[in-house]
């Protein structure tokens, strides 16, 4: 849904730091406390025996991320900007990033509440709120200096534009932003607010879908199935306009709806229920849904076209099936496997710094405008072919620009996230790290 601004991916904001893992290790004994819904495995072959006399044990392998699951993360994220850098609507269909990433984050939530949930949720918080509040700062700023008075806003006058204020702090609702703001000849046109705000959407559905966790959870260890499936329903009351809920609590209550199957599949993920299925039956089951979401977009396409966004029921069930063929699949790699293995040092940064790219991206995609303006004046752009060569590729030069833009403003607030999870602050956190006497060391085993 865009609710008047885009939409995309979100991280997950309080990913565990590399060296603990994702899920339920299902190699471990399946009878084992906290694995439910765990099937026991058949025993074919005689166990090896023990070391021999006097031979040193094998050194137990440590848990590690799963990278499988970060590299589905670091593919969302680079999606997300694509997508809001050439708006294609089939990239909707083609890699569906917020369910993805919901039911990553649902993944990590379930394995967290092994402990106090209260504690959880704190820390969740926790991790969420300082990248956030660095964001707004400089967000807010530009917006009072262009004149923006939140008790003036046509949309959100008043007192109440002072109280919507609050939710820069902590994002339990929608933020009040200008729809136009500055002048139409400046930097960035007038309404780079409405596209810098975008994103705060998912932080307000991921605080949502943390604060309730305790109790999805409880219930899914309860009842699976229709903890599962009771998204989806709600999102064909709500996300159909059966029941129509007003305003932004009708947005909220809609994301919830759409994203909540993917955030459960997560938990389903986590506690091994979705490996008792045969994999057939998942996948043929996963197949009809997602045919059935296609089908439904295609009798309710938006002013978008197939821009699944714009389209709730076609969303969450395309996500939903899309999402079980993923995590069904999923091999559980400690390391990047083959060719794969070239793009982990990206990989590992891309999830160190999943918030600080999802927050700044489209600011950032904006900000290419005004520095590729700069060669329009260079004197060999003044002939009308120059001109038009580079209006043909504007796209392509903002898409090479904003890189190079997101990984400075890594370097530059990046380390609020290490703030935020009580970690040392880390410019470049890609997974390597210097040995003793300042030379290049060995690669850090992903340590976040």
């Amino acid at each position: 849904m865009t609710h008047g601004y885009t939409t995309g991916t979100g991280p997950e904001p309080a990913g565990a730091p590399y060296g603990t893992s994702y899920g339920t290790p299902y190699a471990a004994d399946p009878n084992a406390a906290g694995t439910p819904y765990a099937v026991p495995q058949q025993r074919t072959t005689e166990p090896p025996a023990g070391p021999a006399a006097g031979a040193a044990p094998a050194p137990a392998r440590k848990p590690g991320r799963d990278r499988y699951l970060d590299l589905l993360r670091s593919i969302a994220l680079v999606r997300v900007v694509v997508y809001h850098l050439f708006g294609w609507a089939w990239l909707t269909v083609l890699f569906p990033s917020m369910g993805v990433m919901f039911a990553l984050a649902g993944s990590l939530m379930a394995r967290s509440l092994k402990r106090p949930a209260l504690s959880v949720i704190r820390g969740r918080v926790r991790r969420l709120l300082p990248p956030m509040w660095a964001f707004a700062a400089v967000v807010l700023a530009m917006m009072f200096v262009n004149g923006w008075n939140p008790t003036e806003d046509p949309d959100h006058g008043d007192t109440w534009g002072l109280i919507g204020l609050f939710n820069y702090l902590v994002p339990i609702g929608a933020p009040p932003y200008p729809w136009h703001v500055g002048s139409q000849s400046g930097l960035l046109e007038d309404t780079w607010a409405v596209q810098a705000a975008g994103p705060l959407w998912y932080l307000r559905a991921y605080l949502w879908f943390v604060i309730a966790s305790p109790l999805l959870l409880w219930l899914f260890r309860k009842a699976p199935w229709p903890t599962l499936l009771a998204p989806l329903g709600l999102t064909a009351i709500v996300g159909t306009g059966l029941v129509k809920i007003p305003g932004e609590t009708g947005n909220a209550v809609t994301d919830f709806a759409v994203y909540g199957g993917c955030w459960v599949l997560g938990f389903a993920h986590h506690e091994g229920l979705l490996k008792q299925i045969p994999r057939y039956v998942s996948v043929s089951c996963a197949a009809l849904v997602m045919a059935f979401g296609l089908w439904w977009a295609s009798n309710h396409l938006g002013p978008d076209g197939w821009d699944l966004n714009d389209i709730p029921l076609a969303q969450a069930t395309w996500s939903f099936g899309f999402v079980v063929i993923l995590l069904q699949y999923s091999p559980s790699w400690q390391e990047l496997p083959g060719r794969l293995a070239r793009w982990d040092k990206l990989v590992t940064l891309s999830n160190n710094r999943a918030v600080t790219i999802y927050l700044w991206h489209n600011l950032l995609i904006m900000a290419t405008v005004p520095i590729i303006d700069l060669a329009y004046k260079l004197p060999f752009m003044q002939s009308e072919r120059a001109v038009g060569a580079l209006d043909g590729a504007y796209t392509i030069w903002m898409f090479a620009l904003v890189w190079p833009l997101i990984g400075l403003m890594v370097l530059a607030v990046g380390w609020v996230e290490d703030l935020a999870a009580k970690r040392r602050p880390r410019l470049w956190p890609n997974g390597t790290k210097r040995a003793a006497g300042g030379r290049p060391g060995a690669r850090a085993a992903h340590r976040g």
